[in-house]
């Protein structure tokens, strides 16, 4: 309401969860408690929405699909933080892994693109990861290149970024996520602890692990198989993400384990920074998330994976009982002639709840992600369905800055063989610090 000119009768909530009814009433927003499936979606949707209204999805369990063609039917503007199947979908064992995967959930968006071609505008995955985290990398390259004497004029298209990121030598690229907030309510057994959505990092951390594969890389890991029907590369890992750790780092926390969740922006960024040459992909990053979240959401993970990936009977979002802490969000580019190279943004919780009311750290950060993404799509109505990376970086991070807290870079001569063989000695890859072998936790 601080950003966008409407009136706060103009909104309305349609959720499975009657979490957040007091808040809106305080501000005079509908607010209606009823779970959307497959057979009401559209007797609930379609009254509330007409030619230039917007919805927002922050659900799971909803198909993006489903409602990307029901916005563009009824000319309504549409954002989401990552693409959703309907139920099921992730746990149907007579479908292979690869078929279940965000690869997937992807390549059927983009083949919805095609089939409805120019429309009202469809923002996909852009929260803070996927979403701000693009921009950042696109950021992060033009420091990395005025850091090193490299090229002083900004990529206009895709093709000119991917050149970019090749002449650097960027290897592989991390969303290089460290979460230190602290609640003075330690969990207790049988309950998952989150500082976002609970319901959305179970089912993502129960799926199979998943990255974008880069042309870089020596070897498949014994346990991956390639994903590739469309332009990106991908490989799955045949066990859950959050059983999956790698290295990485980030400036506050330094060198870190992450779990490798599988994320949208894996695939797109993957897909995005690939160079062709007469139709053969010659240069492409290995990118991957790598997520270290609260303690508390670490215990919870370890007594997940104990339950065999069944969710405890009770989740609580953590939220006015997180006492300190900060959530240090960046992306981390490596191989280039300074090494590796950190930018993202550090927000505490307490700074958190001075920008905006009932927040914390890492929930503001998504709602940055979605409010820029919401005003660049109201000032591009017509660009139908869009993704992250082929919007206007510098307009989103113009927008979503004053709620993230210290934007910076950092460089680092952090490799994942720092220190490998001061215990016991390994098998590592001496000759390069950047193949996913090394990276992975094993």
């Amino acid at each position: 309401l601080r950003h966008i000119d409407l009136e706060a009768h103009q909104v309305t909530i349609v959720t499975a969860d009657e979490r957040g009814h007091d808040e809106a009433s305080q501000f005079g927003i509908a607010f209606h408690c009823l779970a959307l499936t497959r057979d009401n979606f559209r007797q609930t949707l379609e009254p509330l929405l007409g030619a230039g209204d917007f919805l927002v999805n922050l659900s799971v369990d909803v198909s993006s699909t489903a409602l990307v063609r029901l916005c563009h039917e009824r000319g309504a503007l549409y954002i989401d933080t990552c693409i959703e199947p309907w139920p099921g979908t992730y746990t149907d064992t007579s479908l292979p892994p690869s078929a279940r995967s965000n690869y997937a959930l992807r390549e059927a968006m983009l083949s919805l693109r095609g089939k409805l071609g120019a429309g009202p505008t469809a923002l996909i995955a852009h929260g803070a990861n996927p979403g701000l985290v693009s921009h950042f990398i696109k950021q992060a390259l033009l420091n990395i290149a005025a850091d090193t004497g490299g090229v002083a004029q900004t990529p206009v298209d895709r093709a000119g970024w991917a050149a970019l990121a090749r002449s650097l030598g960027i290897r592989a690229m991390h969303i290089a996520e460290c979460d230190t907030q602290v609640s003075r309510v330690p969990k207790a057994v049988d309950e998952f602890v989150n500082t976002w959505s609970i319901d959305g990092f179970i089912s993502e951390g129960s799926q199979p692990a998943e990255m974008g594969w880069g042309t870089h890389e020596k070897a498949l890991p014994p346990d991956g198989e390639p994903l590739e029907t469309g332009t990106a590369r991908g490989l799955i890992l045949l066990r859950p993400g959050a059983s999956v750790r790698v290295r990485s780092w980030a400036p506050i926390a330094g060198a870190f384990h992450g779990f490798l969740v599988t994320h949208n922006e894996s695939i797109s960024t993957n897909d995005y920074y690939t160079v062709w040459e007469n139709g053969q992909a010659v240069y492409r990053p290995t990118v991957h998330y790598a997520y270290h979240p609260s303690d508390g959401t670490i215990l919870s993970v370890h007594e997940l994976a104990g339950k065999n990936w069944r969710p405890q009977s009770r989740q609580r979002l953590l939220m006015d009982e997180l006492e300190s802490g900060i959530d240090e969000l960046g992306v981390l580019l490596m191989g280039h002639a300074r090494g590796a190279y950190w930018y993202g943004s550090q927000l505490s919780v307490t700074e958190a709840r001075q920008l905006a009311p009932y927040n914390s750290a890492t929930s503001l950060q998504v709602a940055a992600g979605v409010l820029s993404g919401m005003v660049w799509a109201m000032e591009n109505p017509e660009r139908g369905i869009v993704e992250a990376e082929e919007t206007d970086y510098l307009r989103q991070l113009d927008i979503g800055q004053p709620y993230l807290g210290r934007l910076l870079g950092a460089y680092t001569d952090w490799t994942p063989l720092v220190d490998r063989c001061r215990l016991f000695p390994e098998v590592v890859d001496a000759s390069d610090p950047w193949q996913f072998s090394n990276v992975r936790v094993n």
